[in-house]
């Protein structure tokens, strides 16, 4: 098995394909109106629009409602990309904080209140993990 993508479910997928480059620096591959992917080595974020749910089962996923799920993205210094950030993203959760697992990560919310963060491995443990 291999994990490949995360999808949102979003009613408005331009705005949100737009968020996602800006904030990741990576470009979009459109499949259509309806359906977008930004995609990284390991795994893509696929952003799909409401009109797509029927497809999978009526009432199934709905916009801008999550509550449990982080979307985390590696960066290579998360400190920089926080002050890239600022003036951009309006909703930051947190300023960057080391955790005590050893990552180095900044919270913010997508448009849609999606919870993202953005970590830098600083501890040697961490580092090793993220490592190859």
């Amino acid at each position: 098995m291999n994990f490949v993508s995360v999808r949102i479910i979003t009613g408005d997928v331009a705005r949100l394909v737009d968020f996602y480059e800006r904030a990741t620096g990576l470009s979009a591959s459109w499949g259509n109106e309806d359906f977008a992917e930004l995609r990284t080595a390991s795994a893509a974020l696929a952003i799909g629009s409401t009109r797509t749910v029927p497809l999978f089962a009526p009432g199934s996923a709905h916009p801008a409602d999550n509550h449990s799920v982080l979307l985390e993205f590696l960066v290579d210094d998360v400190d920089s990309v926080y002050r890239n950030l600022r003036g951009f993203v309006d909703d930051f959760v947190n300023e960057p904080t080391t955790m005590p697992w050893g990552n180095r990560a900044l919270l913010f919310r997508d448009p849609d209140g999606n919870l993202v963060n953005f970590f830098t491995p600083v501890t040697p443990a961490a580092i090793e993990r993220f490592a190859g």
